[in-house]
C-alpha cells in the first residue's frame, strides 16, 4: 500500500490502475508488431512506441507527483513549524489551490498523504485538522516489587478483557535467542487481552514458557500455564531460583490484527516490549510480551544501580 491512503479499495485502485497501464503498452507494442512491413520496423515501433508513451508520462504526469510531494512538504513545514497548531483546521481546499498553485486533486492527495502519516485527521463536514498528540492515558509500571512471597507487577490491576487464550507453540528466530533455545523448540503460549479499569486503554500480553521450564522447574506449569505472571514468579523462587529479568523495548507498526485488538488510529505504532525472567546462573525461564498503543500508553521504571561484577585475577 501507498502512504496516500491504507484502504483497501485504494490498493485494489491502485493495482487496477497499473494493470490497466501495463494493459495499454502491451496494445501499443501490439500495435507497432502488426502495422509494420518488416521485422526490423516491427521491433522499432513495437519497442518504441510503449516507450515513447512512457517518456511522454514522465514529462506530464509525473511532475504531477512531484507537486503533491512538494504541497506536502510545505504543510508538513507549517505544522512542524507551529504555523499550524495541534488541533487548529487547516485552510480549505480553494484557500491550497490559490496558495500553490495546483489542482484539487494534487491538494487533496497531499492531504491524503499527511494523513497517513499521522500528521492531520479529516472530520467529516468540517475539514482537515492538525492532529494534536494527547499525552499517554496511562503510564505502566513496569518495575516488579516483592513483599515476602508474593510478587507484583506494574499492570497487576489491569482486568481481562476475555478469557486467556491457551496453545501450544514453537520457538521462533526472534523468541529463541531471547529464551536462550534453537528455534522451533517447544513451548506454551498464553495470550490475554488486558484493559485498565480507569482509561479503557488496552494491551496484549503473551507469557511464552519452553517445555523445559514446566518439566524441570515448575510441573503446576505444564498442568496451568496460563497461571498469572506475579504467581509464576513465586513458584520458580520456591523452586530455588533467585530471579533477576532483562527487558528491551522496541516500537513498530501494528499488524492488522493488532489494531483492530488493540483499537489504534491510523499511522499509530505501538510499544512492544519483550521481558525475559532469568533464574540462577542467568538462566532464561520464561518470556512475557506486552504490546500497547504508543498514544495511550507510555511505559516507566525504577532503576537502581548494581554492584558490578568482581573479577578474580590469578597470581
Amino acid at each position: 500500500m501507498t502512504l496516500i491512503d491504507r484502504r483497501p479499495w485504494y490498493a485494489a485502485n491502485e493495482f487496477l490502475a497499473f494493470l490497466l497501464e501495463l494493459a495499454a503498452l502491451a496494445c501499443l507494442s501490439w500495435w507497432g508488431f502488426s502495422v509494420a512491413h518488416d521485422e526490423a520496423t516491427g521491433v522499432l515501433l513495437g519497442v518504441g512506441t510503449p516507450l515513447a508513451a512512457i517518456m511522454l508520462w514522465s514529462l506530464f504526469a509525473a511532475p504531477k507527483a512531484r507537486w503533491r510531494q512538494q504541497v506536502a512538504a510545505e504543510i508538513r513545514s507549517g505544522i512542524t513549524a507551529g504555523e499550524y497548531k495541534p488541533g487548529s483546521p487547516l485552510p480549505s481546499e480553494t484557500q491550497l489551490i490559490e496558495r500553490y498553485k495546483v489542482s484539487r486533486p494534487t491538494v487533496r492527495k497531499a492531504i491524503a498523504a499527511l494523513r497517513a502519516e499521522g500528521l492531520i485527521e479529516v472530520i467529516h463536514g468540517k475539514g482537515s485538522y492538525v492532529r494534536a498528540i494527547p499525552a499517554p492515558a496511562v503510564t505502566i509500571e513496569r518495575t516488579i516489587t516483592r513483599t515476602g512471597k508474593t510478587f507484583h507487577t506494574g499492570h497487576h490491576t489491569w482486568e481481562q478483557a476475555e478469557t486467556p487464550t491457551i496453545y501450544r507453540t514453537t520457538t521462533t528466530a526472534t523468541t529463541g535467542p531471547l529464551l536462550g533455545l534453537d528455534e522451533g523448540e517447544a513451548l506454551f503460549g498464553v495470550d490475554r487481552l488486558l484493559t485498565d479499569p480507569k482509561t479503557g486503554t488496552r494491551a496484549m500480553h503473551r507469557v511464552l514458557i519452553p517445555f523445559a521450564t514446566a518439566a524441570d522447574e515448575a510441573e503446576q506449569l505444564a498442568e496451568a500455564p496460563d497461571t498469572e505472571p506475579e504467581q509464576i514468579y513465586a513458584i520458580l523462587t520456591a523452586a530455588g531460583h533467585k530471579l533477576t529479568w532483562q527487558e528491551t523495548v522496541s516500537a513498530r507498526m501494528p499488524f492488522p490484527d493488532e489494531r483492530s485488538t488493540l483499537d489504534i488510529p491510523d499511522a499509530t505504532p505501538i510499544m512492544h516490549t519483550a521481558r525475559v525472567t532469568l533464574g540462577n546462573h542467568d538462566r532464561p525461564l520464561i518470556l512475557e510480551e506486552l504490546r500497547a498503543s504508543a498514544d495511550r500508553a507510555q511505559l516507566t521504571y525504577h532503576i537502581t544501580a548494581t554492584r558490578p561484577l568482581s573479577v578474580t585475577r590469578g597470581t
